[in-house]
């Protein structure tokens, strides 16, 4: 079994008449979290997106738990115990909080159906989504959305979560509430991939980095080592971290 349970090779990616991806080479290593850092319109999303088929690679390869996904369709990928979370957070704001979860549990045909324990865990890690379980997702305020989104992912195990910037407008308190659940996300061996621009979301949070800038990975290894060099934070992204 390898390592890295996400191994994208040479990847390319082109949306229309646009080339946005310029050969992606990225390895997510097992039971650990991977950063993906850079600068806006470095290439972030579109790589999730990639790996998740909602665009396809147009050169390269990307492999899954020692699988070929690169033209594999969404719900396939999905299929494969992966969950994503995009940066507009996907919540049916016309349906109930609850709503939303049982969509995302995949056994489960009533919400009495879901798993009861993990249930509870979710409410643990985020208590809005038991306090506001029959009301309107629509209705939630902008960190409750993400902690739904978050919690929508998680509410079966998953070999893979990938969330695109989960700390992007919060406020402190509710980023610490996600520091805590990503952290104890990370005790249950789940293997997590976020994309993130809080920096100090990331070094309390990151095993490995890598740092992505006009379509290519142009830095990989470990958090601890990006944190405690500054001329290379300088040099990667034009900042002291």
């Amino acid at each position: 079994m390898s390592q890295h349970l996400l191994e994208l090779s040479g990847v390319h990616t082109h949306i229309g008449a646009y080339h946005i991806l310029h050969g992606v080479d990225l390895t997510v290593p097992r039971g650990q979290l991977t950063i993906l850092l850079g600068r806006n319109g470095a290439g972030k999303t579109t790589t999730l997106r990639t790996i998740m088929g909602l665009w396809h690679a147009s050169q390269g390869s990307i492999n899954f738990d020692g699988k070929n996904i690169t033209a594999a369709e969404t719900p396939a990928i999905a299929g494969l115990d992966i969950a994503y979370v995009p940066e507009n957070m996907g919540i049916f704001s016309d349906l109930t909080v609850k709503e939303n979860m049982l969509l995302a549990a995949r056994s489960a045909k009533r919400a009495q159906q879901m798993d009861t324990k993990r249930l509870e865990w979710i409410f643990l890690l985020f208590p809005a989504v038991e306090k506001f379980w029959n009301h309107p997702a629509g209705k939630l305020s902008g960190g409750q959305k993400q902690m739904l989104a978050v919690a929508r992912a998680i509410v079966e195990p998953r070999k893979l979560l990938i969330v695109d910037e989960p700390s992007k407008g919060l406020a402190p308190a509710i980023i610490n509430n996600m520091i805590d659940a990503f952290g104890q996300l990370k005790q249950t061996g789940t293997t997590i991939l976020l994309v993130e621009q809080n920096i100090s979301f990331a070094k309390r949070l990151g095993d490995h980095v890598a740092v992505m800038d006009n379509g290519r990975v142009v830095h990989a290894g470990s958090m601890k080592e990006l944190a405690d060099n500054e001329d290379l934070q300088h040099s990667l992204l034009g900042l002291a971290i």
